[in-house]
């Protein structure tokens, strides 16, 4: 699985690699930061969807055990992936001002 998602992280590194080389194909510096920033943006987008997996199993499970705490259980799982979501976000949008 963990070899999955760093593959997937490489070839976004290398599209947006690829997509810089065409622009201009001189400049050699644009494939580092073309892989560094697809490798940010693919790492972010991988942790973010890893993370928010885990919030919802785990509320899932918490429910199981609890079903009285539905509510509360369900508006904490909302708020904790709206913010780790956020953060991803910003993490993508880093990489691509870094690419620059």
């Amino acid at each position: 699985m963990k070899l999955a998602h760093i593959s997937l992280a490489l070839i976004a590194g290398l599209v947006v690699a690829n997509t810089a080389s065409a622009q201009d194909a001189h400049e050699a510096v644009n494939w580092g930061k073309g892989i560094g920033a697809g490798l940010a943006c693919g790492l972010a987008a991988v942790g973010a969807g890893i993370g928010i997996g885990r919030i919802g199993g785990s509320a899932v499970e918490s429910i199981a055990r609890q079903p009285e705490m539905t509510t509360r259980i369900f508006i904490n799982m909302i708020l904790t992936a709206a913010l780790v979501e956020g953060v991803a976000l910003f993490a993508v949008v880093a990489g691509f001002l870094n690419f620059k």
